[in-house]
């Protein structure tokens, strides 16, 4: 990629990587409702699972170049139906006091970013445009693949620090707040099913 491009890169993971997303809700919501001490946790699993969906992204990219695309959109389903069992999961909870849970552990962020669509057509997304126009190198996928991590971890951090100040503010109506994560996460798995 010639470095001209870097500028149009750092803006499209700013714009696709902040905005509400699977993963950027689930990290508002984990916070929002354990804290940070479990949300970190989570996020955690977030990291690792979007570390290994990008390389994987960026082997797939290199072997199959374009062709890739539209296989790739076959995991839409499985990663709508993810996050719908999330929503399901946290309106189910909505109000409850709080337990022992399996909803916000290490394992749930990892599988997350695993099934997150909107991450993995991101990701060959940047590859296919950013990439693939210049060098079909697989060491030159790499680096574009580090540069990712500011787009899905990052913004995942970010969401949980705010999850996690919201929580202070929020607090009271936990129940309500839980039901608004649930509807966003739900319109998340409706729009990744829509494109």
């Amino acid at each position: 990629m010639p470095l001209s491009q870097l500028p149009t890169l750092l803006l499209y993971i700013l714009i696709v990587g902040y905005t509400p997303g699977p993963a950027n809700i689930y990290s508002l919501s984990c916070a929002m409702k354990y804290g940070r001490k479990q949300a970190l946790v989570m996020w955690r699993g977030l990291f690792l699972g979007f570390a290994i969906a990008a390389v994987l992204m960026a082997v797939l990219s290199h072997v199959l170049g374009a062709a890739l695309g539209s296989y790739v959109a076959v995991l839409k389903y499985l990663g709508a139906a993810y996050i719908v069992w999330l929503a399901w999961q946290i309106y189910r909870e909505s109000g409850a006091k709080l337990q022992k849970t399996n909803l916000c552990t290490f394992w749930s962020g990892m599988v997350m970013q695993l099934t997150n669509a909107k991450m993995l057509l991101f990701d060959l997304t940047v590859f296919s445009l950013f990439v693939l126009p210049y060098s079909n190198r697989l060491i030159d996928m790499f680096p574009i693949a580090a540069l990712l991590l500011i787009a899905g971890p990052g913004a995942n951090l970010l969401w949980l620090l705010a999850g996690d100040y919201l929580r202070h503010i929020f607090g009271k109506y936990q129940k309500q707040v839980d039901i608004v994560m649930a509807l966003l996460l739900v319109m998340c798995a409706i729009a990744i099913l829509l494109h």
